[in-house]
């Protein structure tokens, strides 16, 4: 896969992610936060093993531990967020969790010791440029649920950069799968001690759970190592700016919210974000064949 098709795939399945926010707001008023994600997690991973059993079946102990610990990681994500998300609007929400966009860039800065490629730099600065007009109207003072938000922030980067360090060399599917399944492994031993566990008692409650089920996490949580493999952290952090832009547009059509012209805007900004890692993908290819030819001019004349 190119860097240019691994792109685009990370924008569809982050925009994919973001409608969660909408579905999940809706089932926490009648489940339990680890009772909503064992639910949808271990029906998940069962839908991923009978697609995928034979990556299951035949992979390997180096992988299954990678896919345990980014279950670990994206268990405390997911409770951190639902946490934040039960007492604070999904609006609110989606905009503290994407100040990732910021945070990726900066844990990057500091970790290797180098400042990221000025297009990535551009890119992340429109994006979280177009999140703060987008959601210019939305009122947040920091009580506990915006606290929890900012920590889902602040593990979503932790996240985005630990998937870039161990899917170079693995199957990214693999540990995809195994992620959601360890996931609702946790949630479900949670949902024992703390809560008590129920299933969705509705037909709209069930509808809700599958598009959480397929749409989010089926296809995309599992496919976010697949097309992290072949880009950077810091580009993918730019993605995350897609979240509240899905969450606006859903809150127009289904909760009869209206959006600003600042709003607007910010829209447009997040979108040319997008394009600029791309940009920078062709500009790159280009200089890559210049060289190329001129080292087999040179090459030749000798």
């Amino acid at each position: 896969m190119t860097e240019k098709k691994a792109i685009i795939l990370l924008g569809t399945v982050i925009a994919a992610r973001s409608t969660s926010f909408l579905f999940s707001k809706i089932l926490l008023e009648e489940m339990g936060i680890f009772n909503l994600l064992a639910v949808r997690f271990l029906l998940a991973f069962f839908i991923l093993s009978i697609i995928f059993y034979k990556k299951i079946i035949f992979t390997n102990f180096k992988s299954l531990l990678k896919g345990f610990s980014l279950g670990i990681l994206f268990f405390m994500l997911m409770v951190a967020e639902l946490t934040g998300l039960k007492t604070t609007p999904s609006s609110t929400t989606s905009l503290l969790e994407n100040t990732a966009i910021m945070i990726v860039p900066m844990m990057e800065c500091f970790f290797r010791r180098k400042f990221p490629d000025i297009k990535t730099l551009i890119g992340t600065l429109l994006a979280f440029t177009g999140v703060v007009l987008l959601t210019s109207n939305a009122s947040f003072s920091l009580s506990t649920g915006e606290l929890f938000c900012l920590l889902a922030a602040f593990l979503y980067a932790i996240y985005i950069i630990v998937i870039d360090r161990i899917t170079s060399q693995d199957d990214p599917i693999v540990m995809g799968i195994f992620q959601i399944g360890f996931l609702g492994i946790f949630s479900l031993i949670a949902s024992f001690i703390f809560e008590s566990p129920i299933l969705p008692t509705s037909e709209l409650a069930w509808t809700h759970m599958s598009i959480l089920i397929v749409v989010c996490t089926v296809f995309g949580l599992t496919l976010q190592p697949l097309a992290q493999k072949y880009t950077t952290s810091e580009k993918a952090s730019i993605f995350c700016a897609l979240n509240p832009v899905v969450a606006a547009i859903l809150g127009v059509i289904f909760l009869n919210e209206s959006m600003t012209v600042l709003g607007i805007i910010g829209s447009i900004l997040i979108l040319i974000s997008m394009f600029i890692p791309m940009l920078n993908i062709n500009s790159q290819s280009r200089l890559n064949v210049m060289k190329n030819s001129v080292n087999t001019r040179i090459n030749s004349k000798k």
